[in-house]
């Protein structure tokens, strides 16, 4: 089941031409990620400070697309394609009027906060993070 939300392209997010600037692009994505996460019940707060657990990028392979303009409203889909023993692996689709901007491929890693080191997703987690991976139809 993927996760849909949208964001705003701002001033401060583009180029002088008023052209997204790509940078920022990963900035927003970051926040889009926050969101789902406190969607299935693991708000950063308490991911990172509770519970002593980050989710370093491991691994992001970026495709653009068209330019973003200022003002356009950026809809996100957020797919969930594996969970690993301690890895995430997302696809990301952005687009803004029906058009595709850009896509990703994204793979995240649970690790522990006090020894930097991979670590198991927690069962709450995990099971979460199953109800949203995505199935292939036969």
């Amino acid at each position: 089941m993927a996760f849909h939300t949208t964001r705003p392209l701002r001033f401060g997010d583009c180029d002088p031409s008023g052209i997204a600037y790509f940078p920022s692009y990963l900035n927003i994505l970051i926040g889009v990620l926050e969101d789902f996460f406190a969607s299935i019940g693991a708000d950063w707060k308490s991911l990172n400070h509770d519970r002593q657990i980050a989710t370093p990028t491991v691994r992001l392979d970026l495709t653009f697309v068209k330019p973003g303009f200022h003002a356009d409203l950026l809809d996100f889909t957020l797919k969930v394609t594996a969970v690993g023993g301690s890895s995430l692996s997302l696809d990301h689709e952005v687009r803004a009027n029906g058009d595709l901007l850009w896509t990703a491929k994204h793979k995240l890693v649970a690790t522990s906060s006090k020894t930097h080191k991979a670590r198991a997703w927690p069962d709450d987690i995990r099971a979460a993070l199953l109800n949203h991976l995505e199935t292939v139809h036969a």
